[in-house]
């Protein structure tokens, strides 16, 4: 049996691990983390995704207070969740579609998907993910069912990210995925366990299980995707992962809206 003290601090410091690894806000700690503990740490992912859209909602009502419309609201709500991950999802996505969309072979592709630069794929995608996201925001309008939607797609699109990285082998030795390593059973358990509950509080159960059919199909069109052309998943197909899942929630978020 561990300690509650022990305990509490293991979970505190999963955390904050989790938080610096998708965030650039300055929680990681000083000291350097032990073997698999990036891995471990990886069920903590979609809470940290929970702080990046309550600080999307938060933008979003102030916005609306002072009279802004929901179509500026929405800007400015992905300008601060981009802001608080550094881009750092954006950049996997547009690496991604440049990568796998410009390469003829494995080796091109990964060279490319390393290359800081961004080229036609990359900005095509990135344009899409912003529009999409964009409209389903102000599709949706009401601040209290966008700080919903908003919490939903965070959590839900990072409660996979563990299982992708369990599940798909990584592309190379190398690299933000493969420095993280494969999470533990336990760790992937969890994670999806709250994605799943978060999005059975804030959408409802029927549009909860639509979104996790959704993210189910997306997880294995870019698994398979991702093992043919470059032999498993690197840091850039997480991003992409983790994109395409905010987008789907937001979108059945907005469809069932309209529908209303």
């Amino acid at each position: 049996m561990i300690p509650r003290a022990e305990l509490l601090k293991d979970i505190l410091a999963d955390l904050r691990m989790a938080t610096s690894f998708v965030t650039i806000l300055p929680v990681a700690s000083s000291t350097p983390a032990g073997d698999g503990a990036v891995a471990r740490a990886m069920w903590a992912l979609p809470v940290a995704g929970l702080l990046v859209g309550l600080a999307g909602a938060l933008t979003y009502k102030i916005a609306i207070r002072f009279g802004l419309t929901p179509s500026l609201a929405a800007l400015l709500v992905l300008a601060t969740t981009a802001l608080i991950t550094g881009a750092l999802h954006e950049d996997g996505l547009a690496d991604t579609a440049d990568g796998l969309g410009g390469g003829r072979t494995r080796e091109r592709k990964l060279e490319i998907m390393r290359d800081s630069r961004i080229g036609t794929y990359g900005v095509c995608v990135l344009i899409l993910s912003f529009g999409l996201r964009w409209s389903a925001l102000a599709t949706i309008a009401n601040p209290w069912a966008v700080m919903l939607a908003l919490c939903a797609a965070h959590v839900a699109a990072r409660a996979g990210l563990p299982a992708f990285m369990s599940l798909v082998p990584s592309a190379r030795p190398d690299g933000l995925s493969a420095g993280a390593g494969a999470p533990p059973g336990r760790s992937v358990a969890i994670a999806f366990a709250l994605g799943t509950l978060a999005l059975a509080l804030t959408l409802g159960p029927g549009k909860a299980l639509v979104g996790l059919i959704l993210l189910s199909l997306a997880g294995l069109l870019l698994a398979r995707l991702a093992i043919r052309q470059i032999g498993g998943q690197t840091g850039d197909i997480l991003g992409a992962f983790e994109q395409t899942g905010e987008i789907l929630i937001l979108l059945v978020a907005a469809s069932f809206q309209m529908g209303r």
